[in-house]
């Protein structure tokens, strides 16, 4: 995981999705209580981060941007490899030092004894999704400020910490895989699917707000509603079934931009890809297929086979041939040969995947795959982490170069002063590629337009803007 540096003296709203200060849209009200805020981890950690800031803020406390101002800081920590861990202690300790008052919540959080071994002066700790609890111990240590609520007027889509044109639409909590490379469920527990009507109400209220693009995210978005039995739900009076499929059709009918993330590939999502072959819902999924051996795969417990998922790939293809797949993959697992790995290398050349992520294996705290016999060498997992990547990159350059001279849709992001900057349906925000159209400033962040692609490398696009009479405003 890559973080940026980030300085909390500084005004700033928003670093990278992994680490996030958190500033209040508006002027502080006076003599209210203030809290800041960093949020650090995943995009399920910051829909989290939105949902406590959205409580403080109704009960009256003030967000602020930097550590002097703030009364009291809280720190939603991240926990899923030693690097997180490493970079949520640091922040922990850096708030300490700059403020001194600091709660903890978040995955980290269920370390408690951890946590306190390191900085024992934290006010409190809890752990993921534990928003009545955080809220709590704010009462606690910063009682609760006069509020009138006909002043001081919450959104009523909530505190948002990404820009107000794309937003995170969390589904579920927990996950019931017991991959042993992780410890999600160890820190929140097995899945608990959202009611689809609050989903769909909170879709609603996003649409209403003013964002153009809703990601979708959960562990395992395939897996919404299993818990209840994908059981009949309700929304504007209407009988809604709580599954992926069941979603989809609904979100699809709100004409803006819905990209599904963190998929697993099981025969349910057959059902979906029909809907962005129609254009309901973005053709692009996120899935995290891992590895490519199937005895790697079993080692790791992944709820897949490599061969079953090539032939869905093809199948999906076939109806929606625009479909774009981007996937994170581990290299160096316990016991992984280097016939292993060249079967993945061979995946790779099948599949053809769009935008592709890899790490190497490293042992977390609690992992069962930490007992599983002959560890590669750290030098080997860094030479094919090489290898992976070298092959990776010439798929997706040479698929970026096939764009050139084709025409998409782009969602602008911001506005440099050198020009627009944008993505297309192919670009997730933050992790995937960006369309960059020089010298155009006739736009603003949250407009659709249309552009002609013209230059592209292994990254990223560069294009010029077409008129078209389906251009878009915010």
């Amino acid at each position: 995981m890559t973080v940026e540096k980030f300085d909390p003296k500084q005004t700033t709203t928003l670093e990278t999705p992994q680490k996030v200060l958190a500033e209040q849209r508006g002027d502080a009200t006076a003599g209210n209580a203030r809290i800041g805020f960093v949020s650090l981890g995943c995009p399920k950690n910051l829909v989290d981060s939105e949902r406590i800031l959205t409580q403080l803020r109704t009960e009256g406390y003030d967000v602020v941007p930097s550590y002097d101002d703030a009364d009291l800081v809280i720190v939603n920590t991240c926990g899923f490899i030693d690097t997180a861990v490493q970079e949520s202690l640091d922040t922990i300790g850096e708030a300490l030092r700059e403020n001194g008052k600091v709660i903890v919540t978040g995955c980290l959080g269920v370390k408690e004894d951890d946590i306190r071994e390191v900085h024992p002066n934290v006010l409190a700790i809890t752990g993921p999704h534990a928003y009545e609890s955080v809220v709590e111990q704010v009462h606690e240590h910063l009682p609760k400020p006069s509020h009138n609520p006909f002043q001081d007027l919450i959104p009523d889509h909530g505190v948002k910490l990404t820009p107000r044109h794309f937003a995170y639409l969390k589904i579920s909590e927990g996950c019931n895989h017991r991959c042993t490379f992780c410890i999600i469920p160890s820190m929140r527990g097995d899945l608990v699917s959202r009611p689809i009507g609050e989903v769909l109400d909170e879709a609603t209220r996003l649409k209403n707000a003013g964002v153009q693009e809703l990601l979708v995210i959960s562990q395992d978005t395939s897996a919404y509603g299993v818990d209840v039995k994908h059981r009949t739900g309700f929304w504007n009076g209407m009988p809604v079934k709580t599954d992926m499929l069941g979603l989809a059709e609904k979100l699809g009918e709100m004409g803006i931009w819905v990209r599904m993330h963190y998929v697993y590939p099981y025969p349910s999502v057959d059902k979906v890809i029909p809907l962005m072959a129609q254009g309901k819902i973005l053709p692009y999924l996120d899935i995290p297929f891992q590895h490519a051996s199937p005895r790697i795969l079993k080692l790791m417990k992944r709820p897949a086979a490599a061969e079953r998922t090539l032939e869905r790939i093809k199948a999906w293809k076939q109806v929606c041939p625009e479909l774009v797949i981007r996937s994170t993959f581990i290299v160096g697992f316990p016991g992984e040969t280097e016939e292993d790995f060249q079967i993945l290398l061979d995946f790779l050349e099948e599949a053809q995947l769009d935008r592709v992520g890899c790490f190497t294996y490293s042992e977390v705290e609690g992992a069962t795959a930490n007992d599983l016999p002959d560890p590669v060498p750290e030098e080997i997992k860094q030479q094919r982490l090489q290898r992976f990547m070298q092959k990776q990159s010439e798929i997706s350059a040479q698929k970026l170069q096939d764009k050139i001279g084709l025409e998409f849709q782009v969602l602008i992001d911001e506005v440099t002063s050198e020009g627009a900057v944008g993505r297309t349906y192919m670009d997730a925000p933050e992790i995937d590629g960006k369309v960059y159209l020089t010298d155009e400033f006739d736009v603003k962040p949250g407009e659709k337009i249309w552009a002609q692609i013209i230059h592209a490398d292994e990254h990223d696009l560069w294009a010029v803007r077409v008129d078209d009479e389906d251009d878009e405003q915010e």
